[in-house]
């Protein structure tokens, strides 16, 4: 008759010598650009043709792997909450050598709309989501002289584009 005792030593001992899929944790992210976004800043511009201010406040997480931005507008909603929040998250796909990006906003609805790749481009990065016919394109733009990022916005249906969004950050005071 096995005893507790047995039957625990028994399953640990299995446990350790059971194969484990082959996880391996990506190299930490480093990214002089992405570092020049760590802060808080102001957004200030134009959003769907309407001037707005948001508050930005990005910061390196889960072991320095995504740069997580987390934006609030200024200007209320109805219900007194603020008319528009995001969460965004930003690292690096080491198999393509590019950028990949989550968005996660108060519209909802995670879905392939949500991600997007870009290929480095000296201090810009260029974000490119798809859904459907429709490409929706962010671009950071970094200005080192001002320590300044620019940010635009702008739909692409079948090579027409359309302006969305123009805003600029800088560091909040």
């Amino acid at each position: 008759m096995f005893s507790l005792r047995k039957l625990l030593v028994a399953l640990a001992a299995q446990s350790v010598l059971a194969p484990v899929p082959g996880f391996s944790q990506q190299p930490t992210f480093h990214d002089a650009l992405l570092d020049h976004l760590v802060g808080n800043w102001v957004l200030e511009g134009t959003i769907a043709k309407k001037k707005t201010t948001h508050d930005i406040d990005a910061q390196w997480v889960m072991g320095h792997q995504y740069l997580r931005f987390h934006e609030v507008s200024r200007d209320p909603s109805i219900d007194g909450k603020p008319a528009y929040e995001a969460t965004v998250f930003i690292g690096w796909d080491g198999d393509l050598k590019q950028y990949a990006c989550v968005w996660l906003d108060t519209y909802g609805d995670v879905s392939p709309v949500s991600l997007a790749n870009a290929i480095p481009d000296g201090d810009e990065i260029k974000f490119v989501f798809k859904d459907k016919d429709e490409l929706f394109r962010t671009t950071f733009a970094f200005h080192a002289a001002t320590d300044t990022w620019e940010m635009s916005m702008d739909s692409d249906s079948k090579g027409v584009l359309s302006s969305f969004a123009h805003t600029t950050l800088t560091r909040a005071k």
